[in-house]
């Protein structure tokens, strides 16, 4: 039972409007008295990247195209600038670090992270709700920001009350606990304002009568697996407020000799139909990284979150020990295009795993090995090229789209 119900202290702290506000604090404008957006301002139908809580309030929401926003209100334009929100989120998550370690933090957008506060609280001589102020005053007084905070006993219950409640608070904070399940989480309605449920499972789950996350927790837990596999067991688990995920769960980056893996949080909205470049550039990096160690993988990583919230994370056992991208990708897209429900994505996590040395190889009968030693030879070729040269160097044609990320991301490196 204790598994099922743990009770830690777990934080989920979001930064309110994050790229508009980091664009006024640089202004020394107030995000709650001016009309900002962040967008292409020579583009009317562009859709924003983020507005001031300002705008917000009169139901103009973060991803709206510009001519959609009432001509009465003088918006201000500007262009992104991912650099400097890069650096801001760096300084909050400097913030979190000055309470709790790396082991009990985690990152999981640009501008949200999860904190295990249950083994702080003694030191600092505080409680939970105490310790959160503390961080959302030291995150304002060192970046300006303004931060809301979901305080509960699992990771779900604090993500859902940071998502659903504490925007409404006059302190920013919203504190569930297990009593919370039956008076709050249980009257979410419609689904998708719930963690986890995209547009697409709503459909799905109305169908079926359940319209709210009561109706769910009450649905036959059988079925659901029955109608939508481990996702429908989970989805009840949720609904009934149980999850037993730890932090050190979410952070599978840090076995570093045990595996290797890449994620990206991505800067605007991207769906099936462009986020394949950036999975592919993904791999490219990490299968560059098995060649330039002389390993291979046996267990493929992939897992996507979505804009608003949830998303999906899969591992796949792969049929022989591989460094090739293409098989790699062929598997990752397998994986999307069973759990994608058509949701804005903006992170993109892989992994590999089981590594071992790539004497290992095993080959495949229906390939020709002189074909496969020539596909080898070009890639270590290419990488002594872009070793000796940099990493833009050599560069696929679809690094110069406006979708791909890899350039830039490059001259970081």
């Amino acid at each position: 039972m204790q598994e099922l119900y743990p009770n830690r202290k777990i934080l989920c702290i979001d930064l309110k409007s994050f790229f508009a506000s980091v664009e006024c604090v640089e202004r020394q404008l107030d995000p709650y008295k001016t009309p900002l957006v962040v967008c292409d301002p020579n583009r009317n139908g562009a859709i924003t990247l983020a507005v001031t809580p300002y705008l917000k309030q009169f139901g103009i929401n973060g991803r709206t195209r510009i001519f959609e926003i009432p001509k009465n209100i003088p918006i201000i334009k500007v262009p992104p600038r991912i650099n400097l929100y890069r650096q801001k989120s760096k300084e909050v998550i400097d913030v979190y670090l000055e309470y709790v370690s790396s082991e009990d933090l985690h990152i999981y957008s640009i501008d949200e992270c999860f904190l295990d506060v249950t083994n702080y609280l003694r030191l600092y001589n505080k409680t939970e709700y105490e310790l959160t102020i503390d961080i959302l005053n030291r995150i304002k007084e060192k970046t300006g920001l303004t931060a809301t905070a979901g305080i509960g006993p699992n990771i779900l219950l604090a993500k859902v009350g940071m998502d659903i409640e504490a925007k409404h608070n006059s302190d920013n904070i919203a504190y569930w606990d297990y009593t919370s399940i039956k008076t709050k989480l249980w009257n979410i309605t419609p689904l998708s304002k719930m963690w986890g449920i995209g547009s697409h499972m709503e459909k799905n789950l109305n169908k079926l009568g359940i319209k709210s996350i009561g109706d769910l927790a009450k649905f036959d837990k059988g079925r659901l697996k029955d109608l939508f596999g481990i996702m429908g067991e989970e989805l009840w688990y949720h609904a009934n407020g149980i999850d037993s995920a730890k932090i050190s769960d979410l952070n599978t980056a840090h076995i570093k000799e045990k595996s290797y893996s890449h994620s990206q949080v991505l800067f605007k909205d991207y769906y099936d139909f462009n986020i394949t470049i950036i999975i592919f550039e993904m791999l490219d990096v990490l299968c560059r990284r098995l060649r330039t160690t002389h390993k291979l993988t046996g267990l493929l990583g992939f897992g996507i979150n979505y804009s608003k919230e949830g998303g999906f994370y899969h591992s796949t056992k792969l049929p022989i020990l591989t460094d090739d991208i293409n098989n790699l990708y062929r598997e990752c897209m397998h994986i999307f295009n069973r759990y994608y429900d058509k949701s804005p994505i903006r992170k993109v996590s892989i992994s590999f795993s089981n590594l071992t040395e790539n004497q290992n190889r095993q080959l495949n009968l229906f390939e020709n090995p002189e074909q496969i030693k020539d596909k080898i030879q070009i890639n270590l070729a290419i990488d002594g090229i872009k070793n000796r040269f940099g990493n833009n160097s050599i560069i696929p044609a679809s690094a110069l789209l406006s979708d791909s990320t890899l350039i830039e991301r490059n001259s970081k490196n």
